[in-house]
């Protein structure tokens, strides 16, 4: 049982990327999930979450407006697509899910000890 990101890369400013987080032999039924980033030197913040009961979702203020989070119908992959980026979202970005968390609560404690932890994908801004 694991989660696993994908869709990092490079890309110019002001260009978009959507990165996946994948429920591996499991659902994200009744999770909260969200997408968290590392930049080097930096500690991990949490930048977005969706609740999968009722799609209740909270953004932090550095990304809010030009990323969205969403859950597929399956509710086994949640998306995180990022518009308009800057140098300043070049990162290592992680997803993390947890059963018994608010959205708020998730986003707002990086907190390790939650039920999964992906492995990271990385995302480098640049001209």
């Amino acid at each position: 049982l694991q989660v696993v990101e994908s869709g990092g890369g490079l890309v110019q400013p002001g260009g978009s990327l959507r990165l996946a987080c994948a429920a591996s032999g499991f659902t994200f039924d009744d999770f909260t999930v969200g997408w968290f980033r590392q930049a080097p030197g930096k500690e991990r913040e949490g930048i977005a979450c969706i609740s999968s009961s009722d799609a209740g979702t909270y953004f932090a203020d550095s990304v809010k407006g030009r990323f969205t989070i969403s859950i597929d119908n399956t509710k086994t992959t949640v998306y995180l697509q990022m518009n308009s980026l800057k140098p300043e979202d070049t990162a290592v970005y992680y997803c993390s899910a947890d059963r018994k968390t608010s959205v708020q609560t998730l986003c707002t404690i990086p907190w390790f000890g939650y039920d999964y932890w992906g492995q990271g994908t990385q995302v480098g801004v640049s001209s």
